[in-house]
Parts: C-alpha cells; structure tokens; sequence
C-alpha cells in the first residue's frame, strides 16, 4: 500500500485487524496514551471512556499498535456485533491483547471478559473503548469492578 505523506508534520500508520488504516496525520500525543499504557501492564481490562469523537477510537489503535498479536474488534460493523452477541464467550477467546471498541453496543461481553480474565488473571488482556457510562448500565450489577481501570477522555 502506497500513503502519500502530506505536507505539514509527521505521519503514523495505525493497524486495524492485520490491515492498515489510513494515515493519521498530525496526533497530538495525549496524557492518556501513558496512563492506558500503564494501566496494562498492572490491570486486566482497560476501558477508554468518554464522549463520541473524543479520540478513544484512535487512542486504543495506537496503544495496541505497538503489541503484537493484538486482535481489534470494531462493534459498530454489523456482522462484528452480530458475532458478539450470538457468542460472547467465543468472541472473547484470544490469549494476546484484544481491543473492543464501543463495548456498550454488545454489553453481554462484560460477563464473558470477566470469566476469560478470572481464568487467565494477566494484565493487558482488554481495552475496550466507551461512549457512555458502561458501569452504570442497569443489566451489569457485578460485570467488572475490581478487574478493570477506567480511562476518562
């Protein structure tokens, strides 16, 4: 794939599911690429929350960039979500990073993370990615808490 590199600043290629994704120019590199950073290395899911187009999207793609064997998985695709919700469990089942971007379209996922990381208890295993308040959501009384650390953009 040839990218032509604009005029102005630097240009960074961002991996999307083993293919590339456009080219981003000109990222403003955020406090919260370190926090989600560490996070992972001492917590078992990471969720990136905050409002639509805030850069969580983009943020989670960099961080999992630099970690090999990373899967991302994009519920805002039908057939993705389709895949998610007619087997959780299945959809989860990956030994490397697995990036869930908008967590809160396939809610039912929060469950089957939670028996995938209390089999498995290594750090770095989720990021996924919110644009509402995934805990307050009334059908996850007891998905999460104690496992996962919140990033808010």
């Amino acid at each position: 794939m040839t990218v032509n590199r604009p005029s102005r600043g630097p240009l960074l290629l961002l991996l999307q599911q083993n293919t590339r994704m456009a080219a981003v120019p000109d990222l403003v590199h955020r406090h919260a690429e370190s926090l989600v950073d560490e996070a992972l290395a001492d917590t078992r899911v990471v969720l990136v929350n905050g409002a639509r187009q805030a850069g969580k999207s983009t943020l989670t793609r960099i961080t999992a960039g630099s970690r090999p064997g990373t899967v991302i998985r994009l519920l805002h695709d039908p057939a993705t979500l389709r895949a998610a919700l007619d087997d959780p469990a299945g959809f989860v089942d990956h030994d490397a990073l697995m990036v869930i971007d908008e967590i809160q379209l396939a809610p039912e996922l929060l469950r089957a993370i939670k028996v995938t990381v209390d089999l498995d208890p290594r750090p770095g295993r989720f990021l996924l990615t919110a644009s509402s308040r995934v805990l307050a959501l009334r059908n996850l009384p007891d998905a999460l808490p104690g496992r996962m650390e919140v990033t808010e953009l």
